[in-house]
């Protein structure tokens, strides 16, 4: 809901130090991985019950999954490269509420079950219309410059992240977070397949 109007606060930050990192050498997939590393790294602190730890460590999981698209677009965007991107963000959103399941599975097992599930819904939603929309030529920035076609919704990047960093700062309330965004993704999920149903058709 708010990725678009954070696009364009934080675009230009990163967009001058991705020009910068470029220069030195550091490519967009350098990054993408060293995210994916550092977010893999936030679940296992979770698990383990270092919630602080955690915390900082999804800061900066998420500052290098921004600084991909920067040092992207600094250089040469390749298909291999969104591919990465989507890829990794995916290992990461499910990684980090497994960890909440490992960590206490009496607590939390279901709620994680149920959000995994809302997950799973929405991201083949979200590809689903990808897909499509790059079969009929449709292309948007609304989100900035994406490999893929991106629809909003109420559960986006900020939000996801903002959720997490909440079971995080506040692990006892899991459950409660967890079922308040699995509504929350779900309500973007069938607003999405609502979207596709109307534009699809309109163009068949």
């Amino acid at each position: 809901m708010f990725d678009g109007i954070l696009r364009h606060l934080i675009d230009p930050p990163l967009d001058a130090t991705g020009r910068a990192l470029t220069r030195r050498g550091i490519s967009a997939d350098q990054a993408t991985l060293a995210g994916l590393a550092c977010g893999l790294a936030c679940a296992a602190a979770v698990a383990a019950g270092h919630d602080w730890a955690a915390l900082g460590l999804l800061c900066l999981s998420r500052l290098l999954d921004g600084l991909d698209g920067a040092l992207a677009r600094a250089s040469a965007p390749t298909d291999r490269g969104g591919f990465l991107d989507i890829t990794c963000d995916f290992i990461f959103y499910g990684a980090v509420p497994l960890a909440f399941a490992l960590r206490d599975p009496a607590a939390n097992a279901l709620p994680v079950a149920v959000l995994l599930f809302a997950f799973y819904v929405n991201g083949a939603s979200f590809l689903a219309f990808a897909v499509m929309a790059a079969k009929r030529g449709l292309t948007t920035t609304r989100r900035g410059a994406k490999s893929l076609y991106f629809t909003a919704g109420l559960a986006e990047g900020a939000e996801t992240i903002a959720c997490f960093a909440a079971m995080m700062l506040w692990p006892d309330w899991f459950p409660a977070l967890a079922y308040g965004f699995t509504a929350l993704t779900m309500v973007t999920a069938a607003s999405r397949m609502i979207l596709a149903w109307t534009t699809f058709a309109e163009r068949d």
